[in-house]
């Protein structure tokens, strides 16, 4: 993982995913450095990961008070449970929902949950953050947060987009990766397909209450940091229901790809 630190009290833990044919998605977590310090997802769930270590750079783990898991998909929930081993204090904030798909794979210690709806607040010390549900998602238990006292906003999924290096995905301003606007379009509706069925109006009605007043920054799991030109991001986002449908890759599709690879080569 490489790390950035934003003027927003925000450290950005960077990591990304090969994804063949499209380049590369950006995974972050962040470290909210409030008074009762608020880390926001735990990174992939692959073997060679180690989120522990990585978050070590940033922060002592036994400081951390809350851990927000913005949803349980396996690349936001890499090193939840090593994190609430070494951080005896933290509560794990998370849905009804959320607690139950975690537990699908262990035994969540309920007495270390503390459950936070959309449209409800909780004060970490210094600051309060609010949690909303955001205009895009591909899981139902989906929370991000805007914190009160910067103005910044917590995403999860929505605004990502495949950038074309792990240079760019792992970078500390989406500014130096250029226009995402095709990206976004593609990632939303590969995301969240449902997007091409909502009712418009309604759905512009979940854009509005995060776009004013204008954020300062908007944090995605998926894109690095957006610190300039939120209108643009806006704008991306509300034409997503007019976006072509993303078309999947079938069988076909895999066995060209499988021919290209070289054998006994890792690609």
């Amino acid at each position: 993982m490489d790390i950035h630190k934003s003027s927003h009290d925000v450290s950005q833990l960077t990591d990304c995913a090969l994804v063949p044919g499209l380049g590369f998605l950006p995974v972050n977590a962040f470290v909210l450095h409030a008074q009762e310090p608020v880390v926001v997802d735990t990174g992939l769930s692959t073997p060679d990961k180690h989120f522990l270590d990585d978050l070590a750079m940033v922060i002592d783990p036994a400081d951390v008070r809350w851990i927000w898991i913005t949803h349980p998909d396996r690349d936001h929930t890499g090193g939840v449970r090593a994190l609430l081993d070494a951080a005896p204090n933290a509560r794990l904030i998370t849905t009804f929902g959320g607690v139950g798909i975690l537990g699908c794979e262990w035994e969540v210690p309920l007495d270390r949950v503390y459950l936070l709806n959309p449209g409800q607040s909780l004060e970490v010390g210094d600051r309060t953050i609010r949690a909303f549900r955001p205009p895009l998602f591909d899981s139902p238990v989906t929370t991000g947060f805007v914190d009160e006292s910067t103005g910044a906003i917590f995403t999860s999924d929505c605004f990502g987009s495949p950038v074309p290096t792990a240079e760019l995905a792992t970078c500390a301003d989406a500014r130096d990766v250029g226009d995402v606007r095709e990206g976004q379009l593609l990632w939303a509706t590969m995301d969240s397909p449902w997007v091409a069925n909502v009712d418009e109006a309604r759905y512009r009605e979940t854009i509005e209450p995060l776009r004013s007043p204008e954020p300062t920054a908007i944090f995605s799991t998926h894109l690095p940091p957006v610190l300039a030109h939120m209108d643009t991001m806006f704008d991306t986002i509300s034409q997503a229901p007019h976006a072509p449908a993303f078309a999947m890759p079938d069988q076909q599709a895999l066995e060209e790809l499988l021919a290209t690879f070289t054998p006994g080569v890792a690609s």
